[in-house]
């Protein structure tokens, strides 16, 4: 499905959603407005990329569009869905939390391991909804559980997951540095954290300097952090 890209959601939650993976383009004419443009536009706040999103229902999927949104959007991320999973090696009985999962489909292929327990975490209401609507019988089994979250407010226990996965979210969280410090904080010795970023089509790319951030910001946490690519995406995983 050949989709074009929209404007970036505001608000620095629901900017973080999943739902806006394969959609967002973000707004690279005006790299700081000041406060008097933020205020304009709603005091919505800037992404770690210095970086100000703007409103549309793709990454901010809110009532009926932001419904309709993530049925379309389910669709155009399958293929990235599909990479990551092939790589995640999911341990046997793992518990897996997924942040930003829109409309839940790598929840879905997760899930379909009767061993795994996931967790997924989103700041759209819209999504978190769709998520649990296509994971149904798995909630209702009590191997899956949706909630309300962000990057850095997964409501986690400590040292409580095997896998952390985040799938075209990582530039559009406010703070990566503590995005990734949650990531470690909720991750159990051993555990992985895998992070995803578009690299194909072009538009979607970051600047190498941002590539190279989401890494550093990795190494000052984690033991072992390596970036690979994929046909769709670059990926880094770390591994506490």
């Amino acid at each position: 499905m050949d989709i074009e890209p929209v404007a970036l959601g505001d608000g620095s939650r629901s900017a973080e959603s999943g739902a806006g993976s394969a959609m967002e383009e973000r707004d690279t004419g005006r790299p700081d407005p000041g406060r008097g443009e933020r205020k304009k536009h709603g005091e919505r706040k800037e992404l770690w990329t210095g970086e100000i999103p703007t409103r549309n229902p793709f990454a901010r999927p809110q009532g009926l569009l932001g419904t309709l949104a993530g049925w379309i959007l389910a669709r155009a991320n399958r293929r990235a869905q599909g990479e990551v999973m092939d790589l995640l090696d999911v341990p046997e009985g793992a518990h897996v939390l997924e942040v930003g999962h829109g409309p839940g489909v790598l929840i879905q292929l997760l899930a379909a391991r009767p061993d795994v327990t996931v967790t997924g975490v989103d700041p759209s209401i819209e999504m978190v909804r769709m998520a649990q609507r296509r994971n149904a019988a798995a909630v209702r089994e009590g191997r899956v559980r949706i909630r309300i979250g962000g990057a850095d407010s997964t409501c986690m226990d400590n040292a409580s997951v095997d896998l952390v996965v985040s799938v075209n979210t990582v530039a559009l969280w406010p703070r990566l540095d503590e995005g990734v410090a949650e990531f470690h904080r909720v991750l159990r010795p051993g555990g992985r954290a895998v992070i995803t970023w578009h690299w194909t089509p072009e538009r979607f790319r970051l600047a190498p300097d941002q590539y190279d951030a989401v890494e550093s910001a990795l190494r000052h946490r984690f033991g072992t952090v390596k970036r690979e690519p994929l046909p769709s995406s670059v990926v880094f995983i770390a591994t506490r």
